[in-house]
């Protein structure tokens, strides 16, 4: 499978998608709800694999090993071909696949790395003129997750073979996504990378933010945001600046 990204540019702009998405690390739309670490599952997304299988051979009088046709969990090369047929069925354009995969200098995932800590997906691309982005972070590996938003984008091309409804009243759901503005934005404990139930205290945020705020020195609008976020976090805390 070609990397989706080399289809199009790194960077895709529209309504609630970020101003920057990257390959590596994971780019998470806006808005897009986060699945609790201790909430995500092991998916049944499988692929065909040959296994071997003891059989009794009449002739020999005894048990012999024999390949049989089986399955086995879905790898990543196969759930990215999954992804690339779906999105080249549905007409996509400017494809970027974003993981916490960390990737070569051919775009490809670095072998032996394990699975990080956050197995999400995330899939830009632009259809008919607009940006769109799936996401996707249920399952617990990376791999599962790509092969989610692969069945999830063969049931959106349902709709329109089956003549019920259009691709567009298939997106028209995530096109409602708010943008982000002062009063529509996520919460600090995302904004900060807090889990959902971490007890957090005034010294956490501050630390949490001074961590961020180095790593986006040159970023104003991240700043911004976690500058809102941070005066968010103390207020709901009880310690405000």
């Amino acid at each position: 499978m070609s990397h989706p990204s080399q289809k199009g540019p790194e960077h895709a702009t529209s309504g609630a998608l970020p101003e920057k998405v990257t390959r590596f690390p994971l780019t998470w739309p806006t808005f897009w709800k986060r699945t609790p670490s201790e909430a995500r599952t092991k998916a049944d997304f499988r692929e065909s694999a040959l296994a071997t299988k003891q059989v009794w051979d009449t002739n020999r009088g005894s048990y012999v090993d024999k390949q049989v046709q089986g399955t086995k969990p879905v790898g990543l090369p196969t759930a990215r071909e999954r992804l690339q047929v779906q999105l080249d069925k549905l007409g996509a354009d400017d494809i970027v696949l974003s993981t916490n995969l960390q990737l070569t200098a051919y775009g490809e995932p670095r072998g032996g790395m394990g699975e990080p800590t956050d197995p999400g997906a995330a899939v830009y691309f632009t259809l008919g003129g607009h940006s769109r982005v799936l996401a996707c972070d249920r399952w617990k590996t990376v791999a599962q997750n790509i092969a989610a938003l692969a069945a999830h984008i063969d049931a959106i091309r349902r709709v329109d073979r089956y003549g019920v409804g259009t691709l567009e009243q298939a997106f028209a759901g995530y096109d409602a996504l708010p943008a982000p503005s002062h009063d529509n934005r996520p919460p600090w404990r995302a904004i900060l990378r807090f889990p959902p139930l971490t007890p957090v205290s005034p010294s956490d945020v501050q630390v949490a933010y001074r961590s961020l705020a180095r790593a986006a020195a040159t970023d104003e609008a991240r700043l911004k945001e976690l500058n809102l976020a941070r005066d968010a976090a103390l207020v709901e805390l009880g310690a405000s600046r």
